[in-house]
């Protein structure tokens, strides 16, 4: 079991995880991507205003606004929004900015997002999953905070069958984050004898795992 698990976690954040733009992709950008890449809105409205689609996407099947999210040029999210961009676009492989930023721990680029109308509550990614569940997967702990403050949903279960309550037990580590993490979702009102798809519950596989600071916070909550 705990091999599975180990390939999961793996395959998450390794070949269907969202790619940031390459730098060989970065150097070929032209147009609106080149200068979201750069952060650059002025160049934006001005290239909107003479017939430049806002949505066009890359290779990868990311927009100006994808690409702008994964370099963390806020003033650039901000004029392609303004310019008509669609804020819950999915590029190639089901992820939104939200989820691009949740992923990379970036709670600054997050709040962007969230503020520019990119809902908490896409369902994103191969897995079905949302950005909830990929930031407890990884223990960011001050991102899911952010993302139950925006109402992300708190027991939406994946194609794989969990939870981010469970995804914070079986793919962390019981380490501080993961507990903070956990914790959050607990005290968010997260549902915690939701189990997984084998009937286990979340109190039982922070159990198998040794998590004591997760056990005691679950019993607590009243988990079986």
């Amino acid at each position: 079991m705990r091999l599975v698990v180990a390939l999961l976690s793996a395959a998450w954040i390794g070949a269907f995880a969202q790619v940031p733009p390459s730098s060989t992709e970065r150097a070929a950008y032209t147009g609106l991507f080149a200068a979201a890449i750069a952060g650059d809105a002025g160049p934006i409205r001005s290239q909107v205003a003479a017939g430049a689609k806002v949505d066009a996407r890359d290779a990868r099947g990311r927009t100006p606004f994808h690409v702008a999210a994964f370099a963390r040029k806020h003033d650039a999210m901000r004029a392609l929004v303004a310019a008509g961009a669609d804020p819950n676009a999915l590029e190639g492989d089901r992820y939104d900015a939200v989820t691009i930023a949740a992923v990379a721990d970036d709670v600054e680029t997050l709040k962007v997002a969230l503020a520019l109308g990119n809902s908490a509550k896409n369902v994103t990614s191969r897995y079905d999953g949302t950005a909830l569940i990929a930031s407890a997967h990884l223990g960011h702990d001050a991102v899911v905070r952010e993302l139950i403050r925006a109402g992300a949903p708190l027991d939406h279960v994946n194609n794989l069958g969990w939870t981010a309550l469970i995804e914070s037990i079986v793919l962390g580590d019981g380490g501080p984050r993961h507990v903070a993490t956990l914790k959050a979702l607990v005290d968010a009102g997260a549902n915690v004898n939701l189990a997984d798809r084998g009937g286990t519950t979340p109190r039982a596989l922070a159990l198998a795992r040794g998590y004591r600071e997760m056990v005691a916070i679950l019993a607590a909550a009243g988990a079986r």
